[in-house]
């Protein structure tokens, strides 16, 4: 049975990919994005230009008929503790954590008519592996891991709520980190398995976590980060 999913920044790197991957599972899909991006390729989902970070979220644009909820929207603001002002921090919690919440709270009255819906929110690995000059990310998509557990317990049995935190992955959030080939051979070399992740892998799990198969699993932040969490080589 076609089912309807919501994608918050679906437009570009892993959010597209996702998309692209639910419609292949013959669902529905409406995004929300600030531009159309790559979308354009996609005529079947239904698109809705909107800064969910700084504008409301009309309930109007919200299918009345939604089985799960993806907001991908993130930021790499890598700059050194001393250097970052206040306002790089409330910039990235504003992206990566109110703009998820508003959508979640956007979404939640359609999601509750259909028990089994799925959330699933973005985090990164920099969380649980300190690592230099991601205080400020860090920090933001910290709260996103507690704003995750927090909401799996408050909306279950019903609605479950995971988590992905990857690693450095090949999209256009990334270009920059990745813009030679001595910068991607680095960033790989990083990485227990030896190369950086591609936004395909990543929406194959998010699907995963979206669909029945995934049905017992909630509340959890699942490391797909080519080993960086766990391993040393």
């Amino acid at each position: 049975m076609s089912k309807h999913y919501l994608v918050v920044g679906g437009s570009h790197g892993i959010g597209l990919e996702i998309c692209r991957k639910l419609l292949q599972q013959g669902n529905e899909v409406t995004v929300i994005s600030r531009t159309l991006g790559e979308l354009s390729e996609l005529p079947e989902v239904t698109h809705h230009v909107l800064d969910v970070s700084v504008e409301e979220i009309p309930a109007a644009i919200i299918p009345d008929n939604l089985h799960g909820l993806v907001y991908c929207p993130g930021s790499i603001n890598l700059r050194a503790f001393a250097s970052l002002p206040l306002a790089a921090f409330r910039e990235d919690f504003e992206i990566n954590v109110l703009g998820a919440i508003k959508s979640i709270q956007a979404g939640l009255k359609a999601l509750k008519k259909n028990p089994g819906s799925s959330i699933l929110l973005f985090s990164t690995v920099a969380v649980g592996q300190g690592m230099p000059f991601h205080s400020s990310i860090a920090a933001a998509k910290g709260a996103v891991e507690g704003l995750t557990r927090s909401l799996a317990a408050e909306l279950a049995p019903s609605i479950r709520v995971n988590c992905i935190a990857p690693s450095l992955t090949d999209t256009p959030l990334a270009a920059r980190l990745l813009s030679s080939d001595e910068k991607r051979e680095a960033a790989a070399n990083r990485h227990p398995l030896k190369r950086v992740g591609a936004a395909s892998e990543l929406a194959a799990l998010a699907t995963f976590l979206l669909n029945a198969d995934a049905a017992w699993i909630t509340g959890q932040v699942i490391h797909a980060d080519g080993g960086m969490s766990a391993v040393r080589v």
